[in-house]
């Protein structure tokens, strides 16, 4: 077989044609083994992932957590096998019988790419859109992330740049997510970003014009974006030297992210599935199967048939990889030794450590006096800030509202913005009035390592994020969300923006740790405990924070517990809990002074995050919630979903199980029954069912 370059622009032997269409066979094979999945786009795309692993990306097969690599996304999820066969060919870990055992139980390749669980794997992809707003995101990263340690070398000298390659889909550029982060990234003018298009013009309901008519480049264009077409080549199939110029192109362009739109044929070249909505998602079936591997010159009674020669071809990339790795860590060597300083910093949060001596820079705050909880935030964000250069991020345009703002001189914005904080490291990031991107560039930037983020908006508002939150979750994100105006507390904004389900909803994403601080000491305490966990224990944390004022109490360390006896039980052992969160407490503890005036013992517990409560010993848990005490209450300005497990069959809620009002907060609680008056009663109904 010939090894000749049939092109001097690019080195495009017989050997890479036949690992391509190897490729293709092994998306059919693997598909009709399990009998259901994806092959058509990754039939189609096998030119494309083939050009970008084998002759353009920076990675190394044999630590694919090098700092120093390229990232690739495939947002569209449903054509893993673009990716898995990718992988195995290049020798990131993947075996045939990997192949073989796709999307079945235990496997190392299931339906949709998941991070952490397959090496090589950058983003756990799957809701259509996702990838590419972690692309922005990783794309951000990366540019703060040169602002840490290098911002001083011109353009494409540092070790720290590098580039973010995506795959997206028709079905990603139709979710409004996509026109988000598309939208954040043309403004902030990530240029690391190269986006190929795969234009096939199919979807599960058949041809787009279903759905789909406007021009995209034209939109991308109108973002910002630098904009390319490629079309096939006469045979139908991919151009791919047209296309290796396309992409060297879009990476040369720093100034603006980029987007390459190709036209290719879905299932190409199956003589009678190509170009069909078929082919998208359901395996070819035997026949055609057979009839595509003769086109292509292969065995049609052969299944996951690899040439030796090809293997041997592809898996050269792990000394390729190995020798760009060298010639990174030389250049790296050469930073350090001109940057001792930042050498030592990069050092310190490459290994997931803390500063020595962070924690003092904590608050702490004076009891007695009210503070709202997300005022306290803002206070603790800031002398973060001064010890962790790593920590930055911004709000959904409600910095103001949500204290959000780390540095107000220094904004996360390109260069040639008019505004005289810019800055393109800035620490403070505008995300704009786009919470799901938002929260999907979160976890493109906790993806791509080397910094902590955390992003703002109102409570109610996390419902524009779910989808990111739940799949932050999903991954074990280390991201922080700044939840604030958590209750009817906000007042007159009325119920559209005061949330009511929320923090149960949000309680139940497995995952997704959820803080409702009561007071100011608990926020600093909380934290206190994300930023330790944000290496040793990683996962999404929301904080839920208050709009209106609430007393402080003296700090207890057992608030990183998620739930420890704020005020003990006077006169005896405690006849009657209660249990509450946030801006609730206060009713608890006011409930408590009445009902211990009446002889009644009573304990009140602060419980800022039921999953961190969960994590203690069983031994732990019984001391807080004895199961002696069988009279509780639980109080919380939101439905009681949460709290039927704490109380037993004795307990009683006190919660709001219906949508809020516009009026001043004060009116509301005492309107909506969510008074201390309201508890005494509920304790003493609770007294009553368990007979004390």
């Amino acid at each position: 077989m010939s090894t000749k370059p049939t092109t001097t622009d690019l080195e495009w032997t017989d050997l890479d044609q036949r690992a391509v269409d190897t490729a293709r066979v092994l998306a059919m094979d693997s598909v009709q083994k399990v009998g259901n999945g994806h092959p058509g786009t990754a039939m189609s795309l096998a030119p494309a992932a083939y050009l970008l692993f084998q002759k353009l990306m920076r990675h190394d097969p044999s630590d694919a957590g090098w700092a120093g690599r390229d990232r690739f996304v495939l947002s569209p999820g449903h054509t893993s096998l673009t990716l898995y066969v990718q992988l195995y060919l290049a020798g990131f870990g993947l075996e045939l019988d990997d192949l073989r055992s796709f999307r079945t139980w235990g496997s190392k390749t299931p339906g949709h790419p998941e991070f952490g669980h397959t090496t090589g794997v950058e983003t756990t992809t799957g809701p259509l859109g996702q990838g590419i707003a972690n692309a922005v995101g990783m794309a951000m990263a990366a540019r703060y992330e040169r602002g840490l340690f290098d911002p001083e070398a011109p353009e494409g000298a540092s070790p720290f740049d590098h580039t973010i390659w995506a795959i997206v889909s028709d079905g990603d550029l139709e979710e409004g997510i996509s026109a988000e982060a598309s939208s954040l990234a043309g403004h902030q003018q990530l240029g690391n970003i190269v986006a190929l298009y795969d234009d096939n013009h199919i979807s599960i309901e058949g041809d787009t014009a279903t759905a789909l008519s406007e021009d995209v480049l034209k939109r991308y264009e109108a973002y910002g974006w630098h904009v390319q077409r490629v079309e096939q080549a006469g045979s139908g199939d991919f151009d791919v030297h047209a296309l290796h110029a396309a992409l060297k192109a879009a990476q040369a362009e720093t100034e603006r992210p980029s987007i390459i739109a190709a036209r290719t044929i879905i299932a190409w070249p199956a003589p009678n599935a190509q170009n069909t909505e078929a082919a998208h998602g359901s395996a070819l079936g035997a026949d055609e199967v057979a009839a595509t591997k003769r086109v292509l010159g292969f065995d049609p009674e052969q299944h996951f048939a690899v040439d030796g020669d090809v293997i041997n071809h592809t898996r050269a990339l792990v000394e390729r990889g190995r020798e760009a790795h060298a010639a990174w860590d030389k250049k790296l060597q050469e930073w350090r030794n001109a940057n001792s300083g930042r050498a030592a910093l990069f050092d310190r949060i490459t290994a997931g450590e803390l500063p020595e001596g962070w924690e003092s820079v904590l608050p702490v705050f004076e009891p007695g006096k009210d503070v709202a909880t997300r005022k306290a935030s803002g206070q603790v964000l800031k002398a973060l800030g001064g010890v962790l250069p790593e920590l930055w991020g911004g709000s959904a345009d409600l910095a103001g509202s949500n204290n959000t703002t780390i540095d107000a001189s220094s904004s996360f914005l390109p260069k040639g913005n008019p505004l005289p904080e810019a800055d393109p490291y800035g620490r403070t990031v505008h995300f704009g009035i786009r919470e799901h991107a938002m929260g999907s560039a979160m976890n493109g930037i906790a993806l791509h390592g080397n910094t902590r983020v955390y992003g703002g908006t109102f409570l109610v508002f996390s419902d524009y994020m779910r989808p990111a939150v739940r799949l932050a979750a999903l991954m074990k994100l280390p991201v922080t969300y700044v939840w604030t105006h958590d209750s009817i507390g906000l007042g007159e904004d009325g119920p559209t923006h005061q949330p009511v389900e929320h923090l149960s909803a949000l309680r139940a994403i497995p995952g997704l740790n959820v803080v409702r601080p009561a007071d100011a000491n608990e926020t600093a305490i909380a934290w206190r405990e994300i930023t330790r966990r944000h290496t040793a224990n990683p996962a999404p944390h929301g904080l839920a924070l208050t709009r209106q004022n609430v007393p402080t109490y003296e700090a207890d360390e057992n608030a990183a517990k998620g739930g420890y006896v704020l005020f003990e039980a006077e006169g005896g052992q405690p006849r009657v809990i209660l249990i509450g969160t946030g801006s609730e407490v206060q009713l608890a503890v006011e409930a408590r002074e009445q009902l211990q005036a009446a002889g009644i013992p009573t304990r009140v517990v602060s419980m800022p995050s039921v999953e961190w409560f969960e994590e203690q010993d069983k031994g732990y848990r019984e001391t807080v919630l004895p199961p002696s005490v069988t009279a509780r209450v639980a109080v919380e300005a939101g439905i009681g979903l949460t709290w039927y497990r704490y109380i037993g069959e004795a307990g009683r809620i006190v919660s709001l199980e219906h949508f809020g009002a516009s009026a001043d907060y004060k009116v509301l609680f005492r309107e909506f029954g969510l008074t201390a008056e309201a508890v005494v009663t509920a304790a003493r109904e609770s007294l009553d069912a368990a007979g004390r």
